[in-house]
């Protein structure tokens, strides 16, 4: 079957946040810092950092000991884990956050949900700080639902928060496309057996050329989402919208 016409079918859109919607990299590598200068360990570039992102926070925390090496051997995981948290939202009620909105996120998300998609984010970040990110950057007006890392659910690459996403919007996996940065949102959506998987080619993908991803797609912006995404399907629903 053809992508254009597996596509057709497509009624909702998953996105990652992390590197898809939002840079959050300059805020994950303040966080970072603050905790590991505390700990009295080496501190990270924001490069480094960019690297290790992926796959949820205690992911990162693991990652940065085993960057650091043995000045870390003796580190509390745990607490590192704890105080990250703690540092973050500070971060965040402090205004002091540098996250923003890749260009063409909000015209994409918007031109989606006109033409009638149903749209959600699926991340291994804790669902509270998505859902504050998402009112502070002024995209959760376009999201109908939020999976988080800490949901009770097995994290991304597991299918499973992609198939709790689709549950609660109400669709199935066939009529369902994730776009996302990284191997692990190409790995997450193949097994769940979505639709289609695109990505961006400006993300994280865990220090990888996200280029090299074998998704279905790329876009260079989600502003090129809506015409990308079943034109043929799109001008119907526009000719509809006209009648």
């Amino acid at each position: 079957m053809s992508t254009e016409h597996r596509w057709s079918a497509v009624r909702a859109v998953l996105f990652d946040l992390d590197g898809t919607l939002l840079d959050t990299a300059a805020d994950i590598t303040l966080a970072l810092n603050l905790t590991l200068a505390e700990q009295h360990l080496p501190t990270l570039a924001r490069n480094e950092v960019r690297g290790l992102i992926g796959r949820g926070t205690p992911a990162l925390v693991e990652r940065s000991l085993e960057r650091i090496g043995a000045a870390a051997s003796a580190a509390d995981a745990q607490l590192l884990l704890d105080r990250f948290h703690h540092h973050y939202e500070c971060i965040h009620e402090q205004g002091e956050m540098q996250a923003r909105v890749y260009p063409g996120v909000a015209r994409g998300l918007d031109a989606l949900h006109a033409f009638g998609f149903l749209l959600a984010v699926v991340t291994n970040k804790p669902r509270g700080t998505s859902m504050q990110l998402l009112t502070r950057m002024g995209l959760i007006q376009w999201m109908q639902v939020v999976v988080g890392g800490d949901s009770g659910l097995q994290r991304k690459p597991h299918p499973q928060p992609l198939l709790t996403a689709c549950a609660q919007l109400g669709v199935g996996a066939a009529e369902t496309l994730m776009v996302g940065d990284s191997q692990i949102d190409v790995t997450a959506a193949r097994a769940a057996e979505l639709a289609g998987v695109v990505c961006v080619p400006y993300g994280y993908n865990e220090g990888v050329d996200p280029r090299t991803l074998p998704c279905d797609a790329f876009i260079e912006t989600l502003g090129d989402l809506p015409t990308a995404l079943v034109p043929r399907a799109l001008e119907e629903r526009q000719a509809g919208q006209a009648d």
